[in-house]
């Protein structure tokens, strides 16, 4: 049946679910799930957060010595890898909704390059720390890491452990879900290159990049808060 401007109802694409009514009914409902699904991932990442800021409260001194046993100069890297990879993620997606599949395919590349570095980083920076003895919880080598932090000009002070704790909780969930991002950028290149996603279809893309920004934004959090406080 024809519409008053002799046009027929616009048609839906290839992956168009049957329990939908139109195609923006299915991205909608889509982009709404992303949505709900980040705001527990935000939940999740608040009680952390609460956690820092009730050591931070009750050892003041702890945080600020230990926190100067961390790389601020990998964080800072990290932290402009990052930034980088937002931006690209945000090309992809604008690559996507215009039906660019050279661009997509170009910057979900750097996309997932930008966050191979991020996870490079943190390996080297990770097992720095463990070659110190700076470990999570009990395992906390506290005379090795007294030493080393001796060696570069400060010293520890009451609990380190409990910071480091937290440090390694934090910035371990943040890389897991750095690397859950790599998997399912790496199914957007396979999906890229078959030519699924174009102005009629570019729903995925689009959720892996709301999905990407937040993972971003938590890091953009963590980095002042475990690096640079005073």
């Amino acid at each position: 049946m024809s519409s008053a401007h002799g046009q027929g109802p616009k048609a839906p694409h290839a992956f168009m679910q049957h329990h939908y009514n139109t195609p923006e009914q299915q991205a909608g409902a889509a982009k709404l799930g992303m949505w709900v699904f980040l705001a527990t991932e935000v939940l999740m990442f608040s009680g952390l957060f609460l956690a820092y800021f009730i050591v931070r409260m009750f050892y003041p001194d702890m945080v600020l010595g230990s926190h100067e046993l961390l790389s601020k100069t990998m964080g800072g890297i990290n932290t402009v890898v990052l930034l980088t990879s937002s931006f690209t993620m945000a090309m992809a997606v604008r690559a996507a909704q215009v039906g660019n599949t050279p661009a997509i395919l170009r910057n979900l590349y750097l996309t997932i390059g930008c966050a191979l570095i991020f996870m490079v980083v943190k390996y080297f920076e990770y097992t720095g720390k463990f070659a110190h003895g700076i470990f999570p919880g009990k395992y906390f080598d506290y005379a090795r890491a007294a030493e080393y932090a001796h060696e570069h000009g400060h010293e520890l002070v009451g609990l380190p452990h409990i910071f480091f704790g937290i440090y390694f909780c934090m910035t371990g969930l943040h890389g897991v879900h750095v690397l859950v991002g790599i998997g399912v950028m790496v199914w957007l290149v396979f999906r890229a290159k078959r030519g699924h996603f174009g102005p009629q279809y570019f729903t995925p893309v689009e959720n892996v990049g709301l999905y990407w920004h937040i993972v971003d934004l938590v890091w953009i959090f963590l980095f002042p808060l475990l690096y640079l406080v005073k």
